[in-house]
C-alpha cells in the first residue's frame, strides 16, 4: 500500500495538504505558496531536518510546530490543532517533498541538553507495566506483539496512515497512545518532553529515507 501512491490511503491528505498550501487565509490574507512557491522545490528535503532547533525561541520544535508559527507570524491566522486534520495533511504535503531523503536531525550546541532530555525518557521506565520505549524498541525490535513486527521506532514515515487507527496520526500522537498502552500517563500534545523525545527519536533515524507518508499496521 504504501509503495503504490493509487493505494497509498495517506495520499487522501497529501491532496488535501496541497490544496492548504495554495489557500490563502488569516490577516494577512497569505498562502503556503505566496512565500515558498514551488512546494516539491522550496520544501525539499525540509521534513528530513525535523524536529530542528530554533535559535530565537532556544529550544527544538517540530515540523508541526513550525507550521503553526508561519501562520501565527506570517499568514496572521489561527494555530492547527496537532491532531486535526488540516495540519496531519500540511505535515504529510511537506514531508513527501522529503521522500526519499535521508534524515538529518542536528543535535548541535546549544541543543544537545533537549537531546540528552529525549534519550533519558527514551529508557526511563514508566507506567503501571513499569516498561520503557528502549525495552521494546531496542532490546525486543523484530520480535512481535500482538502479530505485528515491533518496529524499532523510528519516526521518518510520519505522518503516517495506520490501519488501526483507519486514519492518519502523527509521531506526537504515537508516543501518546504508547504512553497510554504502559498504563502511563501521557503528555499534553505538544509538550516539551515530546518535543525532547521526537528530536531524539528523528537524530537516531539519521541516514534512513523519509517515507512519509507511511503505512503501518
Amino acid at each position: 500500500m504504501q509503495d503504490d501512491d493509487a493505494s497509498n490511503p495517506g495520499f487522501l491528505w497529501v491532496q488535501q495538504g496541497e490544496s492548504l498550501g495554495s489557500e490563502r487565509s488569516g490577516t494577512g490574507a497569505r498562502s503556503c505558496a505566496d512565500c515558498h512557491g514551488d512546494a516539491a522545490r522550496a520544501m525539499h528535503g525540509v521534513a528530513a531536518r525535523y524536529p530542528i532547533f530554533d535559535g530565537k525561541l532556544g529550544r527544538p520544535i517540530t515540523l508541526e510546530q513550525r507550521i503553526n508559527q508561519c501562520r501565527t507570524d506570517r499568514q496572521g491566522a489561527t494555530k492547527l490543532s496537532p491532531d486535526s486534520d488540516a495540519m496531519l495533511a500540511l505535515t504529510a504535503y511537506v514531508g513527501l517533498q522529503s521522500r526519499g531523503v535521508p534524515m538529518q536531525v542536528s543535535i548541535d550546541r546549544p541543543a544537545r541538553r533537549f537531546f540528552a532530555q529525549g534519550e533519558a525518557l527514551f529508557t526511563m521506565r514508566q507506567g503501571q507495566l513499569n516498561l520503557s520505549c528502549s525495552q521494546c524498541h531496542d532490546g525486543l525490535a523484530g520480535q512481535r506483539l500482538g502479530g505485528s513486527v515491533i518496529p524499532q521506532g523510528q519516526p521518518n514515515g510520519y505522518p503516517e496512515y495506520r490501519l488501526e487507527w483507519q486514519g492518519m496520526g502523527s509521531l506526537d500522537r504515537r508516543i501518546r497512545n504508547c504512553l497510554t498502552g504502559i498504563r502511563a500517563e501521557p503528555f499534553d500534545p505538544g509538550a516539551p518532553e515530546l518535543v525532547a523525545l521526537e528530536y531524539y527519536l528523528g537524530w537516531r533515524a539519521n541516514g534512513l529515507k523519509v517515507e512519509t507518508p507511511a503505512v503501518r499496521p
